[in-house]
């Protein structure tokens, strides 16, 4: 009983060590917080996107250990220099006269003394700059996009060497899941053209299957929980949609054939309505799926804290791990589901678009 408590406890020590949504620091303010704010900053942290790629933090030292990572903006031309100059919030940075501070994983126009205008909802109304920094969820797009070219690449000298050669390494892997998509999501949606798309479904299948699996790591990343990455992949199936659809397509939204024509004006706003909830569907379930499951893993792993005083006994830190553990293999489960639904929704929405005309009976 006594190795399995150590265990446990060394085992809860090296989690909450590595998992960012723990390091980060709070900006500005010097006031002690009880355990449950600390506990609602750190999950919004994990959530939120960050200038700062935090690793770990000691927080008997007040610091917090990463890198800090390029800020770029534009604002009476360009800015660049580095996120520690803000020191997690606390600092004012000054650049060619002007005056930025970071609020909220925000950046704000500000003066020498960092002034903030609040209004009734404590929201900044102080201007932004334009913002193309390099932040912790550019960084892992960046990661997947690497690790993306580097199988597939592996995967494609693999069929160089003739049609009968089997994948090695990593292309194992990967052909059994590319064959998923060709045969289970084009083909059946899309019929006879669907060779057209699979580059655009097999980059969106891997890119989410990867981006989810890495926010199961303790880096943290949580890119497919933003909601303005989730809103780019929808506008890519919205926009294949507009210019690949046919005149059947078009006809059928403006001009519903076979209907009587009282109820082809009904039907017309209706069906234009439809094109544009398609694509909001997709954003929105993949955000908020995402977020929701990585809220619920930081809210178990918090029970280690919010009964700290019975880790002696070792009960509160076995149950939290062991609801954690399986709540990361339903993550798992979650991560390839996310996937497969978001790259047959578009497999399907494409179909409709580009499907032949058939006559109506």
């Amino acid at each position: 009983m006594e190795s399995l408590r150590r265990t446990l406890l060394i085992f809860t020590a090296v989690l909450f060590t590595f998992n960012p949504f723990l390091a980060g620091a709070s900006e500005g303010g010097d006031e002690p917080k009880s355990q449950s704010e600390e506990i609602k900053e750190y999950s919004e942290h994990h959530l939120q996107d960050d200038y700062y790629f935090s690793l770990f933090a000691d927080k008997k030292a007040d610091k917090v250990y990463g890198f800090p990572l390029p800020v770029i903006l534009i604002d009476n031309g360009l800015k660049v220099f580095s996120s520690a100059a803000f020191d997690h919030g606390h600092a004012v940075v000054e650049k060619d006269g002007q005056y930025y501070k970071l609020f909220h994983n925000k950046i704000y126009k500000t003066d020498a003394a960092g002034t903030l205008t609040m209004d009734e909802k404590h929201h900044p109304t102080n201007a932004k700059p334009l913002d193309f920094s390099i932040t912790k969820n550019v960084v892992g797009l960046l990661l997947a996009t690497l690790l993306l070219f580097w199988g597939f690449l592996s995967l494609a000298k693999t069929y160089k060497k003739g049609a009968n050669t089997l994948p090695k390494g990593v292309g194992r892997v990967l052909e059994p899941l590319v064959l998923y998509v060709r045969d289970e999501m084009a083909v059946p949606n899309i019929g006879s053209r669907y060779k057209e798309f699979m580059p655009y479904l097999l980059s969106v299948f891997f890119l989410i299957f990867l981006l989810n699996l890495l926010g199961l790591t303790p880096l943290g990343f949580n890119v497919t929980g933003n909601i303005t990455v989730t809103l780019c992949l929808a506008l890519f199936t919205f926009f294949i949609i507009l210019f690949k659809a046919n005149k059947n397509y078009w006809k059928h939204i403006f001009w519903m054939p076979g209907v009587p024509v009282p109820f082809k004006i009904v039907l017309a706003p209706i069906e234009l309505l439809g094109m544009f909830t398609k694509p909001f569907s997709l954003m929105l379930r993949l955000f908020a799926n995402i977020t929701a499951g990585h809220s619920v893993v930081m809210g178990l792993i918090a029970i280690v804290y919010l009964f700290q005083t019975q880790l002696t006994v070792g009960g509160s830190i076995g149950v939290s791990m062991l609801l954690t553990l399986i709540l990361m293999l339903l993550e798992l489960l979650v991560a390839f589901l996310q996937a497969f639904i978001f790259t047959m929704l578009s497999s399907l929405f494409i179909g409709m678009a580009v499907e032949e005309h058939h006559d109506h009976h």
